[in-house]
């Protein structure tokens, strides 16, 4: 154990995890020893004869567990974006351990009679603002977790939990496995037809990666989505696209509607516990919404307007095929193909003419010099900070006056050892408390990787996503607050989307794109022509990019709020709800139930993926407050964003913070106006 490197101090640039003497082996010995020191830490909290304090109870909760913290947070890191098969097993192993521990802390019964003596004499303890809402938020944690409960309902709720945890950890890794499986493999140079050069290079990289001849679609969006769009052959788009969609249900060991079947019925089953009419009430008691209703009223609000317009645009679609000579019914993977046709039709764009301005580096650069203008970071790209893979980029972030905020690494490529879609994560928090510590944050994602030499093209859905997680990034990397439990992300599901999608509006600002929107060949600056179209066809196909979320929102709310009954027939339940909304014919939701992994890989979505559509409400509202200052730059909006949003965590409520920012909480109009939504109500 004196080896393991996670019982050593870390001498590497600002304690950066040592990721090259780490092994999996090093985990497992690591947290058990976490484990034991935690607990033994709650123990002394209470145990504590001295009249309880805040000090004494809620500081030194804030502060224990450290070695379980530094732990995990490489663990769970590396378990999704470089995974292999020894930490696979110990995600298994360790899914209900992790349960079982945060059980221990959370039904401890001493350690919560001293939380309620606390609470009891909160008006007298002179709190401050965050102290105040650190107690509040610490003492519904506890009451959420079963706390209050007595007898088999206490015993019932642990085991619930720690099932819960070994289902989610199932879920997720049949997801992967499904995803490892190529979308196609094409070996005739015939299967290419359509297909852009970039796009073609990139299936071959991919297929070297698995030590295959030819091309090899897998399941990334950042090329699925493009193949979809491209290929001519809609035979192999119908095969790729039933691969895409079927993740998570193709029977066999990877099958995960079973998984999920049993997580709705535990997690009904523990709101029941705990007093709630359904799940969906228990998850957003803590949110902004607070409750299905409003849930249910603002996807109501959006869906009308947005399935008129996917109704129209289908029609059209439909036309255009039939002028070109297929007489076809749109099916939904003809959607992109010819939704795509039709927007160089309409607005002259064509992902060929758009991607060589968009090349990673550079857009990466352009997320960093709209923070630097916004903000004042800047970014220094260290070659002497430990990575986890080689494709991993370290920046250290300085501040305004070149002072140390914060360390940032980037993840950009897919692989097969990373799970799909896009995130940030961190591997150290920031606080205050017992010593000022900076937070150590990671964006990963999965774009197409070039071959050696060529700069990685994107499209305008890749950056706006690269954009939107270097937002989240920001949230963490400004955060500014004491307590670790209440610092950057760490805020109500619904308001946490607001830092990261508010960030992608300063992708098209003009300045932005002139500045770093370059050709990858010529260094020409991209077009004022183009920088318009682009601009005009913002609104474009919103109709169908919101029915395919909100379809997906309301089967999520639906299953967890009682509408449907997901526990006995997971896909029945998911028909159901599209059947009673009524989706348009060709178009799918953005997230099948059985590979839905906001939902069920884990509880942070559950009943909350209509969190995106909630934080865009205010983000477009909250960047109108820019144009009506006359700046995207505007440096009064920006110090209040920075803050009451960027740095303010979650030390207080979040109305009251985009309230402070904004003088008052928007409306769903500036949505539906941004959408484009507006006119199709």
């Amino acid at each position: 154990m004196t080896s393991n490197p996670f019982l050593q101090t870390w001498k590497t640039p600002f304690e950066v995890p040592p990721f090259n003497d780490i092994t999996p082996d090093h985990i497992g010995p690591a947290l058990d020893r976490a484990f034991e020191g935690h607990l033994a830490e709650i123990e002394t909290i209470a145990a504590n004869t001295d009249p309880v304090t805040f000090e004494n109870t809620i500081d030194a909760l804030e502060l224990a567990g450290s070695l379980l913290t530094k732990t995990a947070s490489v663990f769970y890191n590396l378990a999704g974006s470089d995974t292999n098969d020894a930490l696979q097993a110990l995600e298994r192993d360790l899914a209900p351990k992790m349960a079982k521990h945060s059980q221990a802390v959370s039904l401890h019964e001493g350690l919560f009679s001293r939380i309620e003596a606390l609470w009891a004499i909160k008006d007298t303890l002179d709190l401050t603002s965050e102290q105040a809402r650190v107690l509040d938020l610490t003492r519904k944690g506890f009451v959420r977790a079963g706390a209050l409960l007595e007898g088999d309902a206490r015993e019932r709720i642990k085991e619930i939990g720690q099932r819960l945890a070994v289902l989610a950890t199932q879920f997720s890794q049949n997801v992967l496995a499904d995803e490892q499986v190529e979308a196609l493999h094409l070996t005739d140079e015939a299967d290419l037809a359509g297909l852009a050069p970039s796009l073609v290079a990139a299936a071959a990289e991919a297929a070297k990666e698995r030590d295959k001849q030819g091309w090899v679609i897998t399941l990334s969006r950042s090329l699925i989505e493009p193949f979809l769009i491209q290929s001519t052959r809609r035979d192999l788009r119908e095969a790729a696209f039933g691969q895409w969609t079927s993740r998570g249900e193709r029977g066999g060991e990877t099958d995960n509607r079973a998984i999920a079947e049993e997580t709705l019925q535990l997690r009904q089953e523990r709101a029941k516990l705990l007093g709630y009419e359904t799940y969906a009430h228990y998850k957003l008691e803590n949110e902004m919404a607070k409750d299905p209703s409003a849930v249910r009223k603002l996807l109501t609000d959006v869906w009308a307007p947005a399935r008129e317009m996917a109704l129209a645009d289908q029609a059209k679609l439909e036309a255009l095929a039939a002028s070109e000579g297929a007489n076809i019914k749109l099916e939904a993977w003809d959607w992109r193909h010819y939704s795509e046709k039709r927007r160089q039709s309409e607005f002259a764009i064509s992902d060929d003419e758009v991607k060589p301005y968009f090349t990673l580096d550079a857009m990466i650069d352009a997320a960093f010099a709209t923070a630097n203008r916004l903000f004042g970071l800047s970014f220094k790209q260290r070659d002497d900070i430990p990575v986890y893979h080689p494709d991993v980029r370290a920046f250290e972030v300085l501040g305004p006056s070149g002072e140390h905020m914060a360390v940032f690494l980037g993840d950009y490529y897919g692989r097969m050892s990373k799970r799909s879609g896009a995130w940030m994560s961190a591997f150290r928090g920031q606080r205050k408390l017992g010593e000022d510590v900076r937070p150590i944050i990671v964006n990963v994602m999965n774009f197409a990787k070039p071959p050696k030499g060529e700069a990685a093209l994107l499209t305008l859905d890749d950056v706006r996503t690269l954009f939107h997680e270097f937002g989240h990034a920001l949230h963490g990397m400004l955060s500014d607050v004491t307590y670790p439990s209440v610092a950057g992300t760490s805020v109500a599901r619904d308001f946490v989307e607001l830092p990261s999608q508010l960030y992608e509006h300063w992708l098209m600002v003009p300045d932005i794109l002139r500045t770093h929107a370059r050709h990858a060949q010529t260094g020409a600056v991209i077009p004022d022509d183009l920088i318009d179209r682009l601009t005009a066809a913002s609104k474009y196909d919103q109709g169908f990019a919101t029915v395919e979320y909100v379809a997906s929102a309301m089967v999520d709310l639906d299953m967890h709020d009682g509408t449907t009954d997901g526990t006995s027939d997971l896909l029945a339940a998911e028909a159901q709800t599209l059947e009673r909304i009524g989706i348009p014919s060709a178009i799918t939701m953005r997230h099948r139930s059985p590979h839905f992994q906001h939902i069920f890989s884990g509880g942070s979505y559950a009943s909350g993926y209509y969190s995106y559509l909630w934080s865009e409400v205010m983000d477009a509202d909250a960047f109108a407050a820019f144009k009506e200052a006359g700046s995207p730059f505007d440096a009064d909006v920006a110090a209040k964003l920075k803050t009451h949003i960027y740095s303010a965590g979650g030390a207080t409520d979040p109305a009251a913070l985009y309230t402070a920012f904004r003088g008052r909480m928007p409306t769903v109009d500036a949505l539906l106006a941004k959408r484009g939504l507006d006119k199709a109500a």
